[in-house]
């Protein structure tokens, strides 16, 4: 079994601890041996949030990368939550939401910074059940926000 602590070094992330929310909500809802991870944005490592409509002002790598922060984002909430990223039975359902122009229609591509991360952390554990989505708006004209629903040990 991959020891994730390990392999977040390996791979260079570096987690955060979750800024407050914005509104009146958590970033996290454990029932029984399931975490569901409200949905998150693109915070950028030095602060702020990455901007901009998906085949518009932000293009696919640049998509995928925001999907990419996401996850660590994701990641990070999730860990403030469970202590210890070791404990994940399984990423078990990933919802990806793009901000996308009308005629940009690889969604999947760029949900694919996240799900590749998942993967490349956790291995088997990581590969999960997903849903990528072309909005006509996000929040604060973020590219991407994704949802993630995670097992984890009793």
């Amino acid at each position: 079994m991959v020891d994730v602590e390990q392999r977040l070094k390996e791979l260079g992330v570096t987690l955060h601890t979750p800024d407050r929310p914005l509104a009146n909500y958590v970033h996290a809802v454990r029932t029984g041996n399931l975490i569901f991870l409200a949905g998150h944005g693109p915070r950028k490592p030095e602060g702020g949030m990455v901007i901009g409509k998906v085949g518009r002002e932000i293009d696919l790598e640049q998509g995928k990368e925001a999907a990419r922060l996401v996850a660590i984002n994701l990641l990070s909430s999730l860990k403030a939550e469970i202590g210890d990223l070791n404990k994940v039975k399984r990423i078990v359902k990933v919802l990806g939401m793009v901000n996308a122009d009308p005629s940009f229609t690889n969604h999947p591509e760029v949900i694919n910074g996240c799900s590749d991360l998942l993967v490349a952390i956790f291995g088997d554990r990581g590969r999960h059940a997903r849903s990528a989505v072309g909005m006509g708006s996000l929040p604060r004209n973020i590219p991407v926000e994704i949802e993630m629903i995670v097992e984890v040990e009793g």
